[in-house]
């Protein structure tokens, strides 16, 4: 096979990869810092990493869509433990591109923020982009709810951000719980000793 027909194939194969030619953020990776729109309790506040930052590490977690079945077991898991984590001195924020009056219902919802964690909307995908993370659109899907999702979907991923701004670690491919557990444990490794 002649070397143009192997570029172009090695082409077409990132052209078709759903991570394109860039691969997820990893740990030690500067994490992008971002201000969004965000919602705690029902109520908009403005979200800023570099403020939460000063405060500890944060787990920024990135997750397709409030109200479908993986993202509100995540979410409520996060809402359950969140007191583990602020013991181990993080914060934790959920992002997704929701619009923000739907992210105030949920971040209210009982069943799943409980009023608990912060959860931003990264309408434009702009944050989800900055982290190297694939958006898909959903075309034609609904949420638990029988509404119709008008979005795009960001892959499941989770980073625990240190509070120099560096990725301490990442965690792609687990189910919602699992991504809870990695996090924390994560978060727990870089508590200061007692």
């Amino acid at each position: 096979m002649k070397p143009t027909h192997l570029c172009s194939i090695a082409l077409l194969a990132l052209t078709l990869s759903p991570h394109g030619a860039r691969a997820a953020l990893s740990a030690g990776d500067v994490a992008p810092g971002f201000t969004a729109p965000a919602s705690l309790d029902g109520r908009t506040f403005t979200y800023s990493l570099a403020d939460a930052l000063r405060r500890g590490p944060v787990v920024v977690y990135f997750y397709p869509s409030a109200y479908t079945g993986g993202c509100n077991l995540e979410a409520h898991t996060f809402a359950v433990r969140r007191d583990e984590f602020a013991a181990a001195g993080a914060t934790i924020v959920g992002v997704s591109l929701d619009d923000i009056a739907r992210l105030n219902r949920f971040s209210a919802d009982p069943e799943y923020c409980a009023g608990r964690i912060p959860v931003a909307s990264d309408a434009d995908g702009r944050v989800a982009h900055a982290y190297a993370l694939a958006v898909r659109d959903a075309p034609g899907r609904k949420d638990t709810r029988g509404d119709p999702i008008a979005h795009g979907l960001a892959e499941r991923s989770t980073f625990v951000v240190a509070p120099d701004g560096r990725i301490a670690a990442a965690f792609d491919g687990l189910s919602p719980v699992e991504n809870v557990e990695q996090a924390l444990a994560a978060v727990q490794r870089l508590a200061p000793a007692r």
